[in-house]
């Protein structure tokens, strides 16, 4: 566990906080395009994910801060096939009134330490472009580099959205890019 700047500890994730977790995502599906899903999927959805990700040995961690999840992050696989078995994509989410407190940088930090405990040589992080350069700042300060960008490839609250890329290289590996 460790301590970020908001007193945040920042731990792996219990089944009991899927419902805390369930409900930070749907505020990002309901409020905002960071998440290019729709419609937020329910609390089974989390428990599901929670369990798919640790029995793959893989990190979902949660910050708290005073007795509530303030904001979550996990690594999960890149894509299906197999060769890609060594390369995940980070998700992180924070609980609307708890952006800007350095709660972001610590779950970032603490998941990527936690990548590397384990057999991942790549991390991939697919950022909205919203227009705002904060989440792709913090990547950059753990060591992401952007390495593309795909414009409006989707659409979500009446407008077109692009993402951008990044990757960090883990586990003694050259750097992408």
């Amino acid at each position: 566990m460790s301590t970020s700047p908001a007193k945040a500890v920042i731990r792996p994730a219990t089944a009991d906080d899927m419902a805390a977790t369930a409900a930070i995502f749907a505020h990002c599906v309901d409020h905002t395009v960071i998440s290019f899903e729709l419609t937020p999927p329910p609390v089974g959805h989390w428990h599901e994910r929670l369990a798919e990700l640790t029995g793959r040995g893989l990190p979902f961690l949660v910050a708290e801060v005073d007795g509530t999840v303030a904001g979550y992050a996990y690594a999960g696989p890149w894509r299906p096939k197999p060769a890609y078995g060594r390369t995940v994509e980070n998700s992180i989410y924070l609980a609307p009134d708890r952006t800007g407190q350095g709660i972001g940088g610590a779950l970032l930090a603490e998941l990527v330490d936690r990548c590397t405990w384990t057999d991942v040589r790549q991390i991939i992080a697919v950022i909205a472009d919203t227009g705002s350069d904060a989440s792709a700042e913090l990547h950059r300060r753990h060591g992401f580099t952007q390495v593309g960008r795909l414009t409006e490839v989707g659409f979500k609250n009446g407008r077109w959205v692009g993402t951008i890329l990044m990757q960090r290289t883990l586990n003694g590996a050259e750097p992408a890019g």
